[in-house]
């Protein structure tokens, strides 16, 4: 009979838990592959000197991004606001939000954010650079801002001719201090030949690069120049300029990073727990996991140290497996345990990360800022 765990929010004293003791399915983090993964990330950084600001918009969890300083980050990347909330009222008080911050309500949160961490936000046009500006002044405060490039991802971000003057008029206004730029080379992390891959991010960020140069050369203060997914941080992390860089979903690692960016040396530290409920046929399985457990949109799940089973359909709350050789087997009430395609959309349908060393539960993390989109 498996044990009572009513309160996900308070490991008991002396826990003996296992996996096999939480009911499935559930959200299980492997802590010494994830301190293994955030060893390797925070030393290689500092491998080419460069600053580690992993990003927090796939943990949510204040307690991760504290842990993740304490091994070496300056701080957190945010993308939203409600999010850099949770992590500078969790203790992370050094936090980048890596987006647009627009509207009145959210300039005077940031405003109050402003009178307790160290903020940085992101602007790529003057119509958000103006009323936030009035707000700080209003409220007595500062915030740091950058500039985000366009380095080719053609999402948000200004032209890089447009950067100088945009910056000219960002350091002139009284209730923003303007720290630096930005640029974000998503659009390059699937490439699959490795030549080709390093030198289309070395030309993206060199628009970083030439940018920050155009501004000391003016003398504006450009001391943070920020980019680098988990997918290109092993190339973007040697390019020339760059400061610091916001892969953290490499802490967790999945299939994506490993499959399609070719990412290597990390540890797959997250994994889900199902349970088999179904065997309609010899060659299928069904499990309690679907779409609204993990994502695989991105690349498929895999189930741990099983070559004879696949993941082959999810709907909502059923995953389907296809079985060959001993895995025909398999019984309803057995569990498999899967690493899903894709970790940042796969963390953010749940509410804890059940810990685990040796498979004894040692710890809840929290997703404090899960569902906080505004």
């Amino acid at each position: 009979m498996p044990k009572q765990f009513i309160n996900p929010t308070k490991l008991p004293s002396e826990s003996t838990l296992t996996k096999t003791d939480l009911d499935t399915p559930f959200l299980a983090v492997d802590l010494e592959k994830f301190d293994s993964n955030v060893a390797r990330l925070s030393q290689g950084t500092k491998d080419f000197d460069v600053h580690w600001r992993p990003h927090c918009k796939g943990h949510k969890s204040s307690i991760i991004a504290s842990r993740l300083v304490a091994a070496g980050a300056i701080g957190a990347t945010c993308a939203k606001l409600g999010e850099a909330e949770i992590m500078v009222r969790g203790g992370v008080p050094d936090v980048l939000i890596a987006n647009l911050i627009v509207g009145e309500n959210k300039l005077s949160r940031l405003a109050k954010l402003c009178k307790e961490g160290k903020p940085i936000v992101c602007i790529d046009h003057m119509d958000q650079a103006v009323p936030m500006n009035e707000v700080m002044l209003r409220e007595g405060v500062q915030c740091r801002v950058i500039i985000e490039v366009n380095i080719g991802l053609d999402r948000v971000g200004c032209a890089p001719d447009k950067t100088l003057e945009l910056a000219r008029q960002l350091h002139a206004m009284p209730g923003l201090n303007f720290a630096g730029i930005m640029g974000y080379e998503g659009h390059l992390l699937t490439i699959e030949d490795q030549n080709e891959k390093r030198s289309e991010i070395e030309n993206a960020l060199k628009l970083l690069a030439e940018n920050a140069k155009q501004l000391q050369e003016e003398g504006i203060p450009c001391e943070i120049v920020s980019c680098g997914g988990t997918g290109s941080y092993l190339l973007s992390r040697m390019q020339e300029g760059i400061t610091e860089l916001q892969a953290g979903g490499g802490m967790f690692m999945d299939q994506f990073y490993e499959q399609q960016c070719q990412v290597t040396g990390m540890k797959k530290a997250l994994t889900i727990i199902a349970t088999v409920v179904g065997r309609p046929t010899a060659d299928r399985a069904i499990i309690d996991s679907g779409k609204k457990t993990l994502h695989v949109e991105y690349e498929p799940a895999i189930v741990v140290g099983r070559d004879d089973i696949q993941v082959t359909r999810l709907s909502a709350e059923h995953g389907e497996l296809e079985l060959t050789g001993d895995a025909q087997d398999l019984k309803i009430g057995d569990r498999v345990e899967l690493v899903p395609g894709y970790a940042d959309m796969t963390c953010v349908l749940h509410d804890f990360f059940y810990v685990f060393q040796n498979d004894t539960l040692v710890d809840i993390w929290p997703l404090e800022a899960r569902g906080l989109l505004q």
